[in-house]
């Protein structure tokens, strides 16, 4: 049987930035299609990306605020503030989790691209990282909403926002090509993937503060590799401060460096694919 896919890109340091690039036109067309596929037949049909967002920020703010009464020390004792603090860390985490948690099962729920057609498999978490953006998107410009309602007009650092996404994505990127590539030898992995994207959402500065945490205990915040990229937004959307050039270099680099071996992990056993499935 011949192997599907394109094999006319190794797994070179820049080989993850051709192939998205070459197929950059088929990975829109897909991103659109899924997002199509996502929301039709609902009554609402894409305001639900709106919607849940919403929600979920309603629900932990009143847990947080009113129950645990939970305070951001440089925010204040604002409960909108600590709501847009909040929210800007649940959409950055949310990005990285909806890939993550769905790369196991990736390539099983597209067998038909694996077996029957010649397809670049290596773009599927490429396409999932596209839609994760656009719901991001979406629920960035909720933000905005209520931060000029509470906080009046961002800092003008919020422009910089883009670089901060860059190691996000990187990162997001080398994890489910992983996963991907993993998840169709060893099927648990998907249950062990979903626990463990849980325990990672409360070890991340998201419903609070560094400065919440004991001294004893931080270095496992640390240890996160989402903390740092939590923590540079928040500077620049809420602080208007600029993360420092070499810390912002040493992310991304790190963040290139998921996604290359992640990459390679993939393309080294993407040729066992068609005979697990």
């Amino acid at each position: 049987m011949a192997q599907p896919g394109n094999a006319g890109h190794g797994a070179g340091p820049l080989a993850l930035f051709k192939t998205a690039w070459q197929h950059r036109r088929l990975i829109l067309r897909l991103s659109k299609r899924e997002v199509d596929a996502r929301y039709r037949g609902s009554m609402l049909g894409v305001v639900w990306a709106v919607l849940t967002p919403l929600l979920m920020l309603a629900v932990y703010t009143f847990v947080f605020t009113t129950i645990f009464q939970a305070r951001w020390g440089k925010a204040g004792d604002s409960s909108g503030e600590f709501a847009l603090l909040l929210f800007s860390g649940l959409i950055l985490f949310t990005v990285f989790s909806e890939c993550v948690n769905r790369a196991p099962g990736l390539l099983l729920e597209n067998v038909s691209y694996i077996k029957k057609v010649v397809f670049p498999l290596e773009i599927l978490p490429v396409v999932g990282l596209v839609v994760a953006l656009f719901n991001a998107g979406l629920s960035f410009a909720i933000l905005l909403v209520f931060y000029l309602v509470v906080l009046g007009l961002p800092p003008v650092t919020t422009l910089l926002l883009p670089l901060v996404l860059a190691p996000l994505c990187l990162m997001t990127l080398g994890v489910s090509w992983f996963l991907a590539a993993s998840g169709i030898f060893l099927r648990d992995i998907r249950q062990v993937v979903g626990v463990a994207v849980s325990v990672l959402m409360f070890l991340s500065p998201i419903f609070y503060p560094i400065s919440a945490v004991p001294d004893r205990f931080r270095w496992v915040i640390h240890l996160n590799p989402l903390t740092g990229i939590l923590e540079q937004a928040r500077e620049l959307l809420f602080w208007g401060s600029v993360p420092a050039p070499l810390e912002w270099a040493l992310a991304t680099l790190a963040g290139w460096l998921c996604a290359w071996l992640g990459y390679a992990w993939f393309m080294k056993t993407r040729r066992g694919f068609a005979d697990v499935v």
